[in-house]
């Protein structure tokens, strides 16, 4: 798979995990896990990237005694999950083509 397909495919990933709830890095990895292999040296990164996009924002949370940063999507990264799945339409009428799963349209 194209690295660019893939990183903005992880990234909407992310995003949805974050829209059910706030999260930490290790449970993101694992809420994702049925769904996507991600370890947390990828994860990270991406996090990175899409706070720095403003699609999430870090706030830290004491737990167990221990700082743990937790992330919180925003207006901005509701809106990257919407423009996904608007935007993936067209990719998925692409693949069937590709894959001879459509009649020709006229």
């Amino acid at each position: 798979m194209d690295i660019q397909l893939k990183r903005g495919i992880l990234e909407v990933c992310v995003l949805k995990a974050l829209q059910r709830q706030d999260s930490y890095g290790y449970q993101i990895v694992k809420d994702l896990a049925p769904w996507v292999a991600l370890s947390e040296s990828t994860l990270y990164p991406i996090l990175r990237r899409m706070e720095a996009a403003g699609c999430i924002a870090e706030y830290p949370t004491v737990h167990n005694g221990r700082l743990r940063k937790y992330y919180h999507l925003t207006p901005v990264g509701q809106q990257r999950i919407t423009d996904f799945l608007q935007e993936w339409e067209n990719v998925q009428r692409a693949y069937e083509y590709v894959r001879g799963d459509t009649d020709e349209k006229k």
